[in-house]
């Protein structure tokens, strides 16, 4: 059942790992430009009503991605993974496309913001269906050898949808002037998703359904409620809360500590120029991809449960004081060292993500695997992760301290690395067509 041949095995992962890319890249775009979404579809006498506006319009994908994942995962359990491939690709492009045509206030009134907030909705249930659907997809086409290090290049998608995101809009803005940009120029990267879109649509076309799933219809093995059966199931439900509190939130937390927090925090409380800021941005990013690469390549040879352990614990240990350091170093002017900071926390946050689109899989059955896994990974990323740069400000503002806020990733993820070490399973020897 396996794939055993590499350019097969190849061709899979391109189109996975671009059709993931894509979402990401479509997600992203518009958190990049919420700042000039404020102006143009909630319009306000109080401009930073309108930016809250705008940044809630963002926030309602992030809370729906758990209810997208709900819906396509069960899908995918019933009528297989390539079908609901498809659908997310397609949702999430419509809708990411259509941004780019519609209408701000000043030509439509108060339509304009009801239908940014419709297509964020879809984004946001699309996201929920395609980000863990595909680790899904991508892992039962691995087979049984070198998972850990044959998937981890999906964990590299969102870092670049990001960095690709954030170019774009960077060129966009040194070739027109700020009343082009303002006027036009933002609706070009999601007119891009168009050419995006059709690559990443005939790429999947050309997939096949997964060698498990195809076995599990053969034999009638697929499960006909499979979000409801994953509930009454003690190990499925307990492996979910695994997943949801140790690997997923885990990697969420991290996530936003290292390549989200970390510029707010350089840009607002160290008050480093923006230009750096970004260039050390882009650093983190382009560090963190061999490091994933390596991190799934270890979880090969040590196991999943060492390497996931040794981030959350690493993470918990370091955070606070790396965010203390890199303050230091910024106004003493070292910035070459606040980027091997940096370094460091782009190599913690890599033993999280590494192996787990590996682990995604390998933690449940495969008759209810998809719903098994998308839906505590995706809880994860939109309530846990997604919140946190909220939760980190308003405990700084509360006890009056740049730093304050940290201590609740560090409470976090010392309590997911507690909880991993004793009851995370070891799965890199799983036989995935069980």
């Amino acid at each position: 059942m396996q794939i055993q041949n590499s350019h097969s095995y190849r061709k899979v992962a391109i189109a996975a790992c671009f059709g993931t890319f894509l979402e990401w890249y479509d997600f992203l775009t518009f958190a990049t430009l919420a700042v000039i979404f404020a102006p143009l579809f909630f319009p306000s006498t109080d401009p930073n009503a309108a930016l809250l506006a705008s940044l809630a319009t963002f926030g309602v994908g992030m809370v729906v991605r758990p209810i997208g994942a709900a819906l396509f995962g069960s899908m995918g359990d019933r009528i297989g993974r390539k079908p609901v491939f498809m659908i997310t690709i397609a949702l999430m492009g419509i809708a990411t496309v259509s941004v780019g045509f519609l209408p701000t206030y000043a030509q439509a009134g108060i339509w304009a913001p009801i239908l940014l907030v419709s297509l964020r909705l879809l984004q946001g249930l699309s996201a929920g269906g395609e980000i863990g659907g595909s680790a899904i997809y991508l892992t039962e086409h691995a087979g049984n050898e070198r998972r850990g290090f044959k998937t981890s290049f999906l964990q590299l998608m969102g870092p670049l949808g990001i960095l690709f995101s954030t170019l774009q809009i960077a060129v966009l803005r040194s070739y027109l002037t700020p009343e082009e940009f303002q006027a036009w120029g933002w609706r070009v990267p999601f007119w891009v998703s168009i050419v995006l879109l059709m690559i990443a649509f005939k790429a999947r076309m050309a997939l096949e359904e997964t060698p498990i799933f195809l076995e599990l219809i053969k034999n009638k093995q697929h499960a006909e409620n499979p979000f409801i059966t994953n509930f009454r199931d003690p190990q499925t439900r307990k492996r979910m809360f695994l997943l949801f509190f140790c690997i997923s939130s885990g990697g969420a937390v991290l996530f936003f500590c290292v390549q989200v927090y970390t510029a707010i925090f350089l840009k607002t409380s160290v008050k480093l120029a923006p230009e750096i800021v970004d260039l050390l941005s882009i650093y983190a990013t382009a560090v963190l991809f061999p490091f994933t690469i390596f991190s799934g390549w270890l979880s090969d040879k040590i196991g999943r449960k060492p390497v996931v352990v040794g981030g959350l614990t690493l993470g918990a240990l370091f955070i606070y004081p790396a965010f203390q350091l890199m303050q230091y170093l910024a106004e003493q002017g070292n910035i070459s060292l606040v980027g091997a900071v940096l370094t460091g926390l782009s190599f913690i946050l890599a033993l999280v993500v590494g192996p787990q689109t590996a682990l995604l899989a390998e933690l449940f059955p495969a008759k209810t695997r998809n719903s098994a896994a998308t839906f505590p990974h995706n809880l994860a990323a939109g309530w846990i992760g997604g919140l946190l740069p909220l939760i980190v400000t308003w405990l700084n503002q509360q006890w009056g301290n740049d730093l304050a806020g940290l201590l609740y990733p560090t409470i976090f993820l010392g309590a997911a690395s507690i909880l991993a070490l004793m009851h995370l399973p070891e799965t890199r020897d799983v036989q995935l067509a069980k």
